[in-house]
């Protein structure tokens, strides 16, 4: 083994790819593995799994590599460890010096908002004619840029990428790592404000990334912006030619007018580079100054003004997300359907690996374009990646992969000229319990691959982010530490949320337990390929077969329940596997559970079947999310642990011991014991109300506009004519109604829905099917999306105004509304 502990000595590798997280090797034998110790994750503790796996060169953290790690790795023989103050700042380092070998123009974009949206889009408008390396998704940060700028070649002809901060001095790390030589700075807002003494330095610090660049675009509106650019950027560097756009009357080199007309918008521009107008389809403030950082950067590259308006005419909105939805056939889809390169295939690829659902694992896969490497190159590294990942079947679209098929070798593989012939020839009921990734770039209309294979349902969806579930359970564990367990409730369908996507990502963020209500959630979880323990909270006696043939452990409350357990199992043959159980106390909640007399009868029969073994004890705190309680959730803390040690004293072992709730955890964090159960918290709702800005709101409910009517003073709207209408108005109809969970009593203007950022009133009767909203002053149309709660419309304020609480608003939610899972 060579191992080096100077931070002084360069990291010298031939790795082709960077590890930072041990769940996505792709190419072990050709990566090196920066071990980082973050606030939550502990990537040293990985490494003897990655070196099995193959991986064979490793940075480590000289202040946080475990003894026992340490030990394992001093007897390799065939690795490279080099250990470091920082393995972050190793990284940035590495790559840094890569990229000053590389003489390529590559452009910087930094802002508060637009940076994915502004980069994407250049590269859809620049690739012709281009060999682009750019940022995947929205790989902006400390580690994000590195892993980004790392893929940066001498094949490529431009590299495009964005860096953002959260607070002060990061750029000064960013920038040697990118080295831009062309910058954008997209616009400032409130975003990460928190990280900054001022606006003024948030933007100083932005600037950062541009001072060794030859050309800035900016926007000169953004009277801030403009003002540290000669104030600060300027002096700092001297070169410095700055093209600036913006409305009339700021001055701006280019001046820049949009002109909204029916079915489209006219995007004038008069200045240093001409008279021009363009139209696009884009109507919404944020899309049209997207549009024009990459107008004003086109017509500076070179590109004539009829090549633009063609380029525009063909761009298409970016999803910068990856959508898991139901599919027919009984698969899944995984819908990635707007670019294709190396990188992002195996990001999708992880994200596939990371599903349960199903067994079988499918690609549909396009053509990989702008890679600058020769197609046998670039199609024997898919190949051997879609082996890597256990690809079963191939489905290969487009002139380039079809005429490299004999690099291919799967079990049942196809390839098709185009995604028209693909759809129109290929058998579709042949593809069925799989999992299946759409991963296709822009010019292969993938979307209609999308649209054919995804399960039909009517307008209305639950999405499901799966980035923000992740955000919650960190923010939990952050709460209790890493020694704590923790056991994530899943029951009632994962509160309306989709109980087996869910336990998917919690068992791949390895979570202790899964909890669930019945035993038929747990089977479901099981055959959905869930292996995490699971604990049944309401174990009938007919379930106890599906219990042991599902490895599901039961929750054991009464002397009924225990009678007839034992019962059951006395009459198993010996060594027949049987479950742990885990024990209820009732320490004032008074719903289920042993009470302090039954403890005597209750250890006499425990002591009686030695056969039983008890994975954890545990109880509930009945007012843990009020203060008015507090000393009641002590009483009952006492209560529970003199119970606890009771039993295991007469068991003669240790068990879990766990409390708390979703409240508990961030008012009681005395009582955590061994574990702690995480429910509505992990949905992003703080049950306490003291912490809500710590999460993020995982679900949002959408619909769509199915009609307007416009409606004149006197007439009414809805059932009973309940709906009187006060003014000349704009009336939409919505598809959703009660029998979605939409409640009724949100009707006749209780509640409030989003449309086109304005908020509109409920009028009439909330119908079974639909519901009737008030849009006159909203900018609306038919066929348009209506939030109906999100970031916009909290789901704890719908709550409140109809007196539940937000459990029963997600709970309700009804079957035939679609679930989509997203991961950002």
């Amino acid at each position: 083994m060579s191992f080096t502990g100077n931070t002084s000595l360069p990291i010298s590798t031939n790795a082709a790819y960077i590890l930072t997280d041990s769940r996505q090797v792709s190419f072990p034998e050709q990566s090196i593995f920066f071990a980082i110790k973050g606030e939550r994750h502990d990537g040293h503790q990985f490494i003897p799994d990655l070196y099995a796996m193959g991986v064979r060169e490793f940075v480590v953290e000289e202040a946080h590599l475990p003894e026992h790690i340490k030990e394992v790795v001093a007897v390799w023989k065939d690795a490279r460890v080099w250990s470091v103050p920082s393995a972050i700042r190793a990284l940035q380092k590495l790559v840094s010096e890569k990229r000053g070998q590389l003489d390529i123009p590559v452009v910087g974009i930094a802002g508060s908002n637009g940076k994915t949206i502004v980069k994407e889009w250049l590269v859809q408008l620049l690739s012709p004619g281009n060999r682009i390396a750019a940022s995947p998704k929205s790989y902006n940060s400390q580690i994000g840029v590195p892993l980004s700028v790392w893929n940066l070649g001498a094949e490529n002809t431009l590299g495009i990428f964005e860096a953002g901060i959260s607070q002060a001095h990061e750029m000064e790390y960013l920038q040697p790592v990118m080295q831009p030589t062309i910058g954008i700075f997209t616009n400032i807002g409130s975003a990460h404000d928190h990280g900054f003494r001022s606006r003024k330095q948030k933007i100083t610090e932005k600037l950062r990334l541009f001072t060794k660049v030859k050309k800035l675009f900016y926007r000169k509106d953004y009277t801030d912006i403009d003002e540290e650019i000669r104030l600060i950027l300027k002096p700092v560097n001297a070169f410095l030619q700055t093209v600036s756009w913006g409305s009339p009357r700021s001055g701006a080199d280019i001046q820049v007018i949009f002109e909204d007309r029916k079915d489209k918008t006219l995007i004038s521009l008069q200045g240093k580079s001409g008279a021009y107008t363009f139209e696009t389809s884009f109507r919404d403030e944020a899309s049209l100054e997207n549009l024009t950082h990459c107008i004003v950067f086109m017509l500076d590259f070179g590109i004539p003004a009829t090549s633009i308006q063609d380029r525009i005419r063909h761009l298409k909105p970016v999803s910068m997300r990856l959508e898991l939805k139901e599919g027919i056939n009984h698969n899944y889809v995984i819908d990635d359907a707007y670019n294709n390169d190396i990188q992002g295939l195996s990001m999708a690829l992880n994200f596939l690996g990371q599903q349960e659902q199903r067994q079988k694992k499918a690609v549909i896969l396009s053509d990989v374009l702008q890679t600058g490497q020769t197609p046998s190159e670039i199609y024997g590294s898919v190949s051997k990646l879609l082996k890597e990942k256990g690809i079963q079947q191939l489905i290969g679209i487009g002139p380039n992969i079809s005429g490299q098929s004999q690099l291919f070798d799967f079990p049942d593989q196809a390839f098709f000229p185009d995604t028209d012939t693909f759809l129109k020839t290929f058998p579709f009921q042949s593809l069925s319990d799989s999992l299946i990734l759409v991963k296709g770039a822009r010019p292969f209309s993938f979307e209609k691959i999308v649209h054919r294979l995804q399960q039909k349902a009517h307008g209305t969806v639950l999405e499901i982010n799966l980035d923000a579930l992740s955000h919650n359970l960190n923010y939990y564990r952050s709460r209790v530490g890493k020694e704590t367990k923790i056991m994530a409730m899943v029951k009632a369908f994962a509160y309306g949320s989709g109980s087996s996507e869910v336990a998917s990502l919690l068992q791949f963020h390895r979570v202790d337990y899964l909890g669930v209500a019945y035993a038929d959630e747990g089977v479901v979880l099981r055959q959905n390929g869930i292996t995490l323990p699971i604990m049944v909270m309401s174990p009938a006696t007919p379930t106890f077969d599906l219990l042991l043939q599902y490895k599901l452990e039961p929750e054991i409350y009464s002397h009924r329940v225990l009678e007839d357990w034992i019962s059951y199992i006395d009459k198993k043959e010996k060594g027949t596997y049987i479950p742990s159980i885990h024990l209820k106390l009732d320490t004032g909640m008074h719903r289920l559970g042993f009470v302090a007399d039954d403890l005597p009868w209750l250890i006499g029969k425990l002591k009686q079947n030695s056969s039983i073994k008890v994975a954890s004890i545990f109880s509930h705190l009945v007012g843990a999310d009020d203060g008015v309680h507090n000393e009641f959730s002590k009483h009952q803390y006492d209560l529970f642990t003199g119970g606890a040690a009771q039993i295991e004293e007469a068991l003669g072992y240790e068990t879990i011991k766990h409390i708390l709730n979703s409240a508990g955890i961030v008012r009681f964090q005395d009582f955590k014991l061994d574990m702690v159960r995480l429910g509505i918290g992990l949905y992003g709702v703080e049950a306490t109300g003291q912490d809500q800005n710590a999460l993020q709101p995982a679900g949002t409910l959408k619909t769509v506009i199915s009609q307007i009517k416009y409606l004149t003073t006197g007439e009414t709207v809805g059932y009973s004519r309940k709906g009187q209408i006060d003014h000349d108005s704009a009336i939409a109809t919505l598809a959703i109604g009660y029998a979605d969970g939409y409640d009724r009593r949100l009707g006749n203007g209780v509640g409030q829905v989003f449309v086109n950022g304005t908020l509109c009133p409920t009028i009439g009767n909330i119908c079974m099917d639909m519901t009737m909203v008030d849009v006159t002053n909203a900018n609306a149309a038919e066929g348009d999306e209506v939030i109906i709660f999100g970031k916009e419309v909290t789901i704890i304020d719908l709550a409140k105004k109809i007196g539940t609480i937000p459990y029963e608003i997600l709970t309700g939610i009804g079957d035939r509304v679609k679930r989509v899972f997203y991961k950002e």
